[in-house]
């Protein structure tokens, strides 16, 4: 099915054109005719699928066309967990709305409020922002959501995650009771449901692919190395060239840091973006990325979320991710629009149980490869895995969240097969977890069944 059998006025088929998109991917061709019959709309979808598109083209198509008199006032609201995806997402409205007369503005921290003000009092129609700065404008009195006519929940698993659920009540309760609702999200937990059930009126739903599964155009690799020399092997990798460019994912903002004055050092063009760096530094750094003048990009969990950077080769993990899910998300940045990619995973045998946690949630193996010269020592013993406070980010393990339960999947211990165990090399006597079991001295990259 190409774009037009889905309904698009010939200003935005003229506008996805340009932008070099012939046919729509499966999410886009399921939501575009849900969302121009005015329907509400829960669809799952992981990052790289095109959601974006698949709600902003009807979007702006649906507001054209019922434009009367004055309409300089804000007639959709996109909901958005980080500055990062606003900034994507009204980069998106603009592309997509060239051929139309459309305003549209972003509304998040980090950066002054009053050149926001001034563009609110603009008059745009669309306005994407994240929660908290919009209630920061609430409380101010100089935004009026009363006439919203379309709300879009982007990425709702992840507002929920941060803590968002009771910004977002409060929002859903200054809107018009008789508006259009769009719910996106990768995962749909119960909290999630109960979201969809307060908020959408009958609403079709659509599910792109296997939950938590990430794109099949993504090839995944372990390479296992001892914890003091993972920076080490991750310049081995791109001075060898089998990196060439990549998104890196440390787990801190203080290990962002330090990762980047390391690979400095050896001579490597990195930036760092994360939640302490002010909205010029992650623009000016993301800018640099994508026009190559960064061959690494080191980035936390947050920060990446909406990175939207094209043909991106390679994720790396230079620390696995505490919660499963987000090594998901992680390595959905790479294997986007149909272009193949590489997700890293540099492993130390303190991360095995994270990385059984994944595997079980992939419901597979990822393959290893031991790098020549970087051969883990079996001596080393495994050392349990904490974020504390003064780590740079993070909250004390079994503190809540805002708003929220405590995670309770910090510093996992899953059930582990014998055959998973002897994966990893790990000193004789000694558990995946510390604890004794008996002496199996199996290596590394032991060749699976």
């Amino acid at each position: 099915m190409s774009f037009t059998q889905l309904g698009l006025t010939p200003d935005l088929l003229r506008a996805v054109a340009d932008s070099g998109y012939t046919e729509p991917t499966p999410v886009q061709n399921e939501a575009i005719p849900l969302v121009l019959a005015g329907r509400d709309l829960l669809a799952g979808a992981q990052t790289g699928t095109g959601k974006t598109a698949a709600f902003v083209l009807p979007m702006l198509q649906r507001l054209h066309a019922s434009r009367v008199g004055d309409w300089r006032h804000i007639r959709a609201l996109v909901l958005v967990p980080t500055r990062e995806l606003a900034m994507q997402v009204e980069e998106s409205v603009r592309t997509y709305g060239i051929h139309k007369r459309v305003r549209s503005t972003t509304i998040y921290g980090g950066v002054g409020f009053f050149p926001q003000v001034r563009a609110i009092r603009s008059g745009p129609e669309i306005v994407v922002a994240t929660p908290g700065r919009l209630l920061d404008h609430v409380g101010q009195g100089t935004i009026d959501l009363s006439r919203i006519e379309i709300l879009v929940l982007d990425e709702a698993d992840r507002m929920l995650d941060m803590g968002f659920i009771r910004d977002i009540r409060k929002i859903m309760a200054l809107l018009p009771a008789r508006r259009q609702n769009l719910l996106f999200s990768a995962t749909f937990s119960d909290e999630i449901r109960r979201l969809a059930d307060g908020l959408l009126d009958r609403p079709a739903f659509v599910q792109i692919a296997a939950r938590n599964k990430p794109s099949e155009l993504i090839e995944q690799v372990i390479h296992p190395v001892d914890r003091e020399r993972k920076r080490e092997l991750l310049s081995h990798l791109v001075m060898s060239r089998k990196i060439d460019q990549a998104l890196v994912f440390t787990r801190t903002k203080h290990g962002a840091n330090r990762l980047a004055e390391q690979l400095e050092r050896d001579g490597i063009a990195v930036a760092a973006i994360h939640g302490n760096k002010s909205q010029p530094q992650r623009i000016r750094a993301l800018a640099d990325f994508k026009a190559g003048r960064v061959t690494l990009l080191i980035a936390t969990e947050v920060a990446s979320r909406g990175l939207d950077i094209d043909a991106l080769p390679h994720v790396v993990n230079y620390e696995m991710p505490m919660v499963p899910s987000d090594y998901v998300h992680r390595i959905g940045r790479t294997g986007r629009a149909g272009i193949d990619g590489m997700a890293v995973s540099l492993v130390c045998v303190d991360e095995a149980p994270l990385v059984h946690q994944v595997e079980r949630l992939l419901g597979r193996l990822i393959p290893v490869e031991t790098i020549p010269g970087f051969e883990p020592n079996r001596d080393i013993r495994p050392e349990p895995i904490r974020l504390r406070t003064g780590q740079g980010g993070g909250r004390p393990m079994g503190r809540s969240r805002p708003g929220g339960a405590p995670r309770r999947h910090v510093n996992p211990a899953p059930a582990r097969s014998h055959a998973s165990v002897g994966r990893w090399p790990v000193a004789s006597g000694t558990s995946i977890g510390g604890g004794p079991r008996r002496d199996t001295r199996r290596s590394y990259g032991r060749a699976r069944p």
